[in-house]
Parts: C-alpha cells; sequence; structure tokens
C-alpha cells in the first residue's frame, strides 16, 4: 500500500542553516562545452576588478569565447578571444583596471591575468587556478587579483576536467599552450575547442506572484497549514529536478535542503520535499504562526528570493484527488479498496479500471493538512511517522446523505505528514457518482468530490 500511495504522490507532482538577510552575491556562470563553472564573485576584496569583470560580461564580450591557454596543475585562461566564423578574435579590451590583490591564488579562485612586468594591466583576461599557485602572491608579474571563487566541487570538476585536455604547441604565441580536444591533426575544427558559449550573472530565485498553494493533488488551497504540502512557482528556483529519496533521510528526519534549495516559512525552514527549476514543493514546519499572513523565503546557491507571503490556517485539510481523476468537469477522489488496493472507479477514469465501491465494504483515502494527532510526541512535520496515531480533529464522512464510519484516522506509519481514513460505505447508498461529503471540526472540507458507487 505504502508503494501506491507513494506511486500516486509522484503522479500528481506532490509532493542547512538558514541564510542571514544579506546583500546576495553575485553569481557568475561560465558556460562552456565541458560543463558549467559557477563563480561567486567578491567584491568586498575587489570591487574594481569585479565591477570591471562584469562590463565585459553584461555587453556579451565573453559570449562564443574559448580557453586560449592552459598549463597542466597551474591555470587556465580565457576571455581574450572569440571565435567567430571559425577564426580566433581577440574581444576589444577597455582601459586597465588597478591592481586590488588582497586573497589568495588558491585552487578554484579566478583572478585577472596582466600584462608582464605590470601590476596594473588587467583589462579582459582572466585565469582559473587549477591549484593552490601561491606564487602568483608575490611574483615580480604581480601580484594577480583574485576577485571571485567557484562555489562548489561540480564546478571544480569542470575545472579540472578543462585543465586535462591536451595542450598544442605547434601554433604561435599566444596559442602555444592553446588546449584541444579529440584533435588529431589537420584543420582545427570548432568542436576541437573548449568553447566558452556563454557568461552570464546567475539570476536569484524568484516566486511568482501568488505563486504559493497547498499540495495541488490534494485541493491546491491558497492557505497553507502547519504540517501541510505546498507547492511554490516561479523560475531559479534550482538547476536540477527531483524529489527526495531515502537516502536524504537522517534517522527518519525530512531533510531541511535538498540540492542546496533552502526555503523558510515564517523564519522557520521548511522540508524540502522536490526541487525543479520551476516549481519547489515543501512540507510547511509546526511551530509558525497558525493564522494569518506569514513571509516565504526561497534560497539557492547562497542567492535569495523577493520576500512573499503566504496565508496560514490551523488546518488546510484536503484529500488525495489529482487532476487525472478528473473528468469532464467531475473531480473523482482517489480511493482505494482496502481489500484489492486497487483505485475506486466507475470506468471513466483514464488507466484506472471500474472498479465501484459496494456497500459494505471498507475504503481507504489519504489526506495532507488534517493537522495534530492525539499522540502529542509524534511530530505532524519533518519525521517519518513510526507509531500508530489518532487525528485530534473531529472528521465525518458521508456519501450522499448517508453517515459512514470513520473506522481509522490518523497518519501513515512510514511516511511524512500524510494521513489515512479508513470508511465503511453506508448501506442504502444509489448508484452511480455520489457526492462524498466530509467535514472537519464541523466545518466542509473544501473539494467538491463524487466516488462511484454500484450496489
Amino acid at each position: 500500500m505504502r508503494n501506491r500511495i507513494a506511486l500516486a504522490l509522484g503522479i500528481a507532482s506532490f509532493f542547512a542553516p538558514m541564510v542571514c538577510a544579506q546583500t546576495a552575491p553575485t553569481i557568475v556562470r561560465f558556460r562552456t562545452n565541458l560543463g558549467d563553472i559557477d563563480v561567486t564573485l567578491i567584491p568586498e576584496s575587489a570591487p574594481k576588478n569585479v565591477a570591471n569583470f562584469l562590463k565585459y560580461v553584461n555587453k556579451g564580450a565573453y559570449n562564443n569565447s574559448f580557453i586560449h591557454r592552459s598549463v597542466p596543475n597551474f591555470i587556465i585562461q580565457g576571455g581574450g578571444y572569440n571565435l567567430i566564423d571559425h577564426n580566433r578574435v581577440a574581444i576589444p579590451a577597455d582601459a586597465a583596471v588597478v591592481n586590488e590583490y588582497s586573497v589568495s591564488n588558491l585552487r578554484g579562485t579566478l583572478a585577472m591575468a596582466l600584462t608582464a612586468g605590470d601590476k596594473d594591466s588587467a583589462t579582459n583576461q582572466w585565469f582559473f587556478n587549477l591549484g593552490s599557485n601561491t606564487s602568483l602572491n608575490t611574483t615580480s608579474n604581480g601580484p594577480f587579483t583574485v576577485f571571485g571563487r567557484i562555489n562548489s566541487s561540480a564546478g571544480l570538476d569542470v575545472m579540472d576536467k578543462i585543465g586535462r585536455v591536451s595542450v598544442s604547441s605547434f601554433l604561435p604565441s599566444p596559442f602555444d599552450q592553446l588546449p584541444l580536444q579529440n584533435y588529431f591533426g589537420g584543420d582545427i575544427q570548432d568542436s576541437n575547442y573548449v568553447l566558452v558559449p556563454a557568461v552570464y550573472v546567475l539570476p536569484p530565485p524568484a516566486v511568482t506572484q501568488n505563486g504559493i498553494l497547498s499540495a495541488s493533488a490534494f485541493g491546491g488551497f491558497a492557505s497553507v497549514a502547519p504540517g501541510s504540502f505546498a507547492e511554490i512557482y516561479g523560475s531559479n528556483l534550482c538547476d536540477t529536478t527531483r524529489g527526495w529519496a531515502g537516502s536524504d533521510f537522517i534517522n527518519g528526519n525530512a531533510p531541511l535542503t535538498l540540492d542546496g534549495v533552502i526555503v523558510t516559512v515564517d523564519g522557520k525552514q521548511a522540508y524540502v520535499n522536490y526541487v525543479s527549476p520551476t516549481q519547489l514543493n515543501i512540507q510547511v514546519p509546526a511551530g509558525i504562526s497558525a493564522s494569518g499572513s506569514v513571509p516565504v523565503m526561497v534560497y539557492y546557491k547562497n542567492q535569495a528570493s523577493a520576500r512573499v507571503t503566504v496565508n496560514v490556517k490551523p488546518l488546510s485539510p484536503g484529500l488525495l484527488a489529482p487532476a487525472s481523476f478528473k473528468v469532464n468537469d467531475k473531480q473523482y477522489v482517489a480511493a482505494v479498496h482496502a481489500t484489492s488496493g486497487n483505485f475506486v472507479s466507475g470506468g471513466n477514469i483514464p488507466d484506472v479500471p471500474a472498479a465501484p465501491v459496494v456497500s459494505g465494504e471498507t475504503l481507504i483515502l489519504y489526506g495532507v493538512g488534517f493537522g495534530p494527532v492525539n499522540e502529542s510526541s509524534i511530530p505532524v512535520a519533518g519525521k517519518v511517522v513510526d507509531a500508530v496515531t489518532t487525528l485530534t480533529a473531529s472528521t465525518s464522512f458521508k456519501f450522499g446523505d448517508a453517515p459512514a464510519d470513520v473506522k481509522f484516522a490518523g497518519l501513515v506509519q512510514g511516511l511524512v505528514g500524510v494521513y489515512q481514513f479508513n470508511v465503511v460505505v453506508p448501506s442504502g447508498v444509489a448508484n452511480g457518482d455520489v457526492p462524498l461529503n466530509v467535514t472537519v471540526n464541523g466545518e466542509p472540507l473544501s473539494q467538491s468530490l463524487l466516488i462511484s458507487v454500484k450496489n
């Protein structure tokens, strides 16, 4: 049964320390044909060199450039030449920038190249330090100003991969140390170069206006509750796409960060269930304000989104009813026959065999956002449930006007924040599509749901 509900949640797109409120650092992405290198600039150490570099970036000077110099175990250098119509063309250089050396040329740092004998000669060319080149801090030809650092192991891997490309020596300077991939003689092809198609400032994560709602497979409400799941829509939210896996849990605790994404709700870290460039799924943490509008922030690659808000209620209950169970504007609940484990269907739900309910049988329904359980030691958020629980809120189910017997209402063991309801279908229910009427603490569920009956 756990596998089936996990599959249903996946089909329905269900589903680190807090970052301080400071000015977000500028991150620049070097897109190469061997992978991306993300660099965090350090204007606090070299403000003029950072400004100089960004001037070239913002006008696209480095787009369609290539790494023109590589010294194994030392540096890889670029920013000097574009590849235009198969020709190596010098990038026009602006006025030189003053030397601002203060950070050591350690492995993974980005520094400005200089003309021999002139420490204040940096213009458009830059280099990555393949190793800890402390000699560049004291050389008579420098020191060389470091103005950025590669900010991930993935970026370092790409740098090292470039550094391992074979270097040619048959061309005259400045291409006598030109790295060439898969070159075996003859004319040099564009694919032989270590290309840098683009260098650009990585935009911070951005949340779409009104882009936060509770889990769409469970109703998709404008309000969330402590322990409920929420979807956040926007742009630049993450570079990867995946949901949490067993390896992301530590001692049953759900991850507070996933692939570098952190989300805070009312200043408290949420549990990150799914990441992608345009959508995040989170479980709202417990301990936040239980009513009113609260702030939400998304952090990725040390950059923060603008502050947005979401409305919070003590409860935001919804039953599993994904879009795949909506047919001709009729939303069917995703109920499961307790005996067979198959979904209930009247035969009109795509890819779901006909299997309507009958009076007297027990159904299993799943939900989120139903609030605390009587076993106060069992958290409603961030923890795999490992004990039997009973729901605090009073819930009732009716098939049309016929009350049903609720045999169990509580959290699902082995899952996080998912509730299970074992409900006996009452007698005397009419055949066909019957409204499933649910109340929680006397309040009707916001969903309009149907269930197929055949006695």
